[in-house]
């Protein structure tokens, strides 16, 4: 195992490597030939990443640590995205595009947080009814969550502007150019609080899950389901619990990710997927 994080980092070290010095023969060049330019792709995917980082841990809870198979949770990020539109459009009194001026702080707090209880309400109830009766039957719980998706895709369309693309209006004081005293660079506030959102996440996730009592109890359960209920720990009550959250930060995620490049009908797929892909290249269960 040390060997093969040995060469995993001396793989990511030469990468890097060639990139900043040595990518002659890519249509840029290596980065220290344009370091403006690099620095703002750079930006670019660590403000992305901290986007997928929000909805991937969700995902990564449910499926990584509790080896729950939600296929919903995309459907979840769709659902909650659409809800904080609405709250934020009834809030402000706008029309169909609110320009940022007029949105304070609390305009995109409130309904952000709100939609993430909604799910969280609505990933209780299916934890319940369709999923606590079936743990650790993967094949059943995939088909399960496969068929609310896509009844949660179809009630989207119907109830929520048809399922036509919206935006999620970030406070007004976001909308504007920060200068990084770095290449003489210019970069955007509200995706610099994206990343900043995101490494927010991660922290709370990491002192939950590492350094509280539930934290340690859900890990405990996943290890070995049957000690720990000999030891007279409410496992249900625990799962119900890591169920809520991983669906609360999906509806989150909907919010942000509305805010930053839009929320439409057909992105729950799209979402799923990323998810996929963060969960098994970061590892299961590995919220790091």
């Amino acid at each position: 195992q040390i060997g093969a994080r040995i060469v995993a980092f001396g793989a990511i070290a030469l990468a890097i490597l060639w990139v900043l010095f040595f990518a002659n023969d890519t249509i840029f060049g290596p980065a220290i030939d344009d370091p403006r330019n690099f620095s703002v792709t750079l930006l670019n995917a660590l403000t992305f990443a901290g986007w997928l980082f929000i909805v991937a841990s969700g995902f990564s809870l449910i499926f990584g640590l509790m080896r729950v198979v939600n296929m919903a949770h995309g459907s979840f990020y769709l659902l909650g995205g659409y809800i904080a539109y609405d709250l934020q459009q009834n809030m402000t009194g706008s029309g169909f595009t609110i320009p940022g001026t007029e949105v304070t702080t609390l305009e995109w707090v409130l309904p952000a947080l709100a939609a993430a209880a909604c799910i969280a309400a609505l990933g209780l109830v299916i934890q319940q009814v369709f999923l606590r009766w079936n743990q650790g039957q993967e094949l059943r719980q995939a088909l399960i969550t496969i068929a609310i998706s896509v009844i949660i895709a179809d009630q989207v369309i119907a109830h929520f502007h048809e399922g036509i693309a919206v935006t999620i209006t970030w406070p007004g004081w976001t909308n504007r150019l920060v200068d990084l005293q770095i290449f003489d660079l210019q970069y955007s506030l509200a995706r610099l609080g994206l990343l900043g959102i995101g490494i927010i996440v991660g922290v709370l996730l990491w002192l939950w899950l590492y350094r509280t009592r539930m934290g340690m109890v859900i890990r405990a359960g996943v290890d070995d389901q049957h000690m720990a209920s000999a030891l007279g720990v409410n496992i249900q009550l625990v799962f119900a619990i890591g169920f809520v959250v991983g669906s609360a930060l999906a509806a989150f995620g909907g919010a942000v990710g509305g805010s930053q490049g839009g929320i439409a009908s057909g992105q729950d797929g799209q979402w799923l997927l990323n998810s996929l892909i963060v969960v098994i290249i970061g590892g299961m269960g590995s919220l790091v």
